[in-house]
């Protein structure tokens, strides 16, 4: 087992408070890893921290090491720009811009300096086709994303993110939005994309974590309790605080 993304003694502060001690794991490559939690545990902290989203919050500072095959991100010099193309993020709310299908695919790869129509229209399809999305829009990409459905939205925001060919896709509950079929779509989606992409998601959703990661992290009040194969997490917890919360006691 291959490790992309390796956590050490990692602390985050937004102004004076301290809202991650420590944290330290390995995230393997091709994997899902879940991080679970109840809310304001600083799972989604941390998330963001792998991308580095969190910067543009005033305020906000960073400690220790995350390192992507084994290059440390937050590095003096380090292109954040580039970075993040490296590493996709699809949030909880599913965020398409206000233009058609298409150029919601294409816009990263405009920015990127792309201008060829042959490479814009295979990199279009070859995205919505790895988002299970393909066959549903194929006849309406010049249509207005925002005409969607929600769970079309969310897999829209995936295609997105995979059009400019990311290492790393970073998942903020992607699914809470969504009604049991659509979560269901994105399940199965996450559990396909793995075969290429290491994936880290978070959620609420314990039977979702279960379901479709192979790793799952346990938070709380911004330290990691936890960490092992989700099913060991879910049926041999190894903290008594794991298990109250996977059972429902809290939380």
């Amino acid at each position: 087992m291959t490790t992309k993304i390796e956590v050490r003694d990692f602390n985050f502060f937004y102004g004076e408070a301290k809202v991650l001690h420590g944290i330290e794991f390995d995230i393997p490559e091709k994997q899902v890893t879940a991080l679970i939690g109840p809310s304001g545990c600083g799972k989604s902290t941390f998330l963001r921290s792998i991308n580095r989203m969190n910067d543009i919050i005033a305020g906000a500072r960073a400690e220790g090491r995350i390192a992507i095959d084994g290059k440390d991100l937050y590095a003096p010099g380090i292109d954040v720009v580039s970075l993040r193309r490296r590493i996709g993020m699809v949030f909880q709310k599913s965020n398409p811009f206000p233009k058609s299908i298409f150029e919601n695919i294409a816009y990263g790869l405009r920015i990127g300096g792309v201008k060829d129509r042959r490479v814009l229209d295979e990199t279009v399809e070859r995205s919505l086709k790895r988002a299970a999305l393909w066959d549903e829009v194929k006849d309406r990409l010049g249509r207005s994303a925002l005409a969607l459905s929600g769970g079309q939205q969310q897999r829209l925001c995936i295609a997105r993110a995979l059009a400019v060919d990311p290492d790393v896709l970073l998942m903020d509950e992607p699914a809470s939005a969504l009604d049991p079929i659509a979560t269901q779509k994105i399940e199965e989606l996450v559990y396909e994309l793995k075969d290429n992409y290491t994936i880290v998601i978070v959620t609420h959703n314990m039977q979702q974590a279960a379901r479709v990661s192979d790793r799952t992290a346990f938070f709380m009040l911004g330290k990691l309790v936890e960490y092992n194969e989700t099913r060991t997490i879910f049926m041999n917890p190894g903290q008594k605080l794991t298990e109250d919360y996977i059972t429902g006691r809290f939380g």
